[in-house]
């Protein structure tokens, strides 16, 4: 039987051996020495089947070991189906942290394939592995090549031309390393975004604990509202839940965006730091001429939504992953601001 090397993304020379992928991925956690950028070149697995994630990796069929998962509210990405997976080691488990994000243990891979509907057909662009090795977070982004075969590692990144599912053309772009760590980056570490308690469902959160792959159901889950139900769900907790995932991650203390003095994130409850009557750092142009981040009842004259409406470079926000305007969010967003009380 064909068998993986023993460490799951060994990225240092020294460790790196064959990645001959067998079928229930790898036995060992990935404790790996740091590694410099040549290494991540070099020595990282140049194509996403090494890993062994996928029984059948163009229909994305997981193998036993790597669990599909979505979530409550999803990022926008330029309307693209994205398809979530995370692989934990053998004889490991999440360890609940309330309503944040589950201590991952070391191995851990958080797995992400992004895909556009072409000629009536599931095309799939890109998949971003997330490898928590003894050093921190690695965030490795793999290509999908024409045939949907396989995904090559793209560590300088890529362009292409789409159409997205609106009819849209864009030039897509497939982050580098670097521009991971703009979204992904906390306090200098490169941490995980999506798969916080509080947008995972109960029920997938249930499921892992009887499957041994989480210590306990984590306090305050599931408290996201599905997007594809969000006109029946609360207004406020839709647009914040949306702001959370799409923004928080850079308008946050410690994140890219912390400058700004906005923070986005769920659990943020003063409204001066979630913008309502709060006038903008350094906006500068992004600003449109307005003079607050949110203005109680009026979308049109608020900072947020402004930006949030535009494509243009420079303005648009956020700066990265889109290259359209998200019509839903927007729309969300206005009427949470708009119900707001002046």
């Amino acid at each position: 039987m064909k068998y993986a090397t023993a460490l799951l993304g060994a990225a240092s020379l020294a460790l790196a051996g064959s990645f001959v992928a067998r079928a229930e991925v790898f036995s060992q956690p990935a404790i790996v020495e740091p590694v410099n950028d040549e290494a991540i070149a070099q020595g990282m697995p140049r194509l996403l089947s090494h890993f062994g994630f996928f029984r059948d990796a163009s229909a994305q069929v997981p193998v036993d070991r790597v669990t599909p998962y979505r979530l409550n509210t999803p990022l926008f990405s330029d309307g693209a189906e994205k398809l979530r997976f995370v692989y934990l080691p053998e004889g490991t488990a999440m360890a609940a942290q309330g309503e944040g994000l589950p201590e991952f243990p070391v191995g851990t891979a958080l797995i992400k394939t992004f895909a556009f509907e072409q000629d009536g057909q599931r095309r799939l662009i890109e998949t971003r592995v997330l490898l928590h090795r003894a050093d921190g977070w690695l965030a490795l982004p793999y290509m999908w090549n024409e045939e949907q075969t396989d995904a090559r590692l793209a560590v300088a990144g890529a362009r292409l031309d789409l159409t997205t599912p609106k009819g849209e053309a864009i030039s897509y772009r497939i982050p580098n390393k670097n521009q991971c760590k703009e979204c992904h980056g906390l306090d200098g570490e490169v941490v995980p975004i999506g798969p916080k308690a509080r947008n995972l469902s109960h029920d997938w959160l249930s499921e892992m604990v009887s499957a041994g792959h989480l210590d306990t159901l984590p306090q305050d889950a599931d408290q996201f509202p599905v997007w594809e139900q969000r006109e029946s769900a609360n207004l406020t907790a839709a647009a914040r839940a949306y702001l959370d995932v799409n923004c928080a991650h850079c308008h946050r203390p410690g994140a890219t965006a912390s400058n700004s003095g906005l923070d986005l994130r769920w659990e943020q409850q003063n409204p001066e730091a979630i913008g309502i009557g709060k006038r903008p750092v350094a906006a500068g142009r992004g600003a449109g001429g307005h003079l607050f981040d949110i203005v109680p009842g009026s979308p049109d004259s608020s900072i947020l939504t402004y930006r949030m409406a535009s494509p243009e470079p420079g303005v648009a926000m956020p700066e990265l992953g889109k290259s359209t305007v998200d019509e839903e969010g927007l729309d969300i967003v206005r009427r949470w601001i708009e119900e707001m009380a002046p």
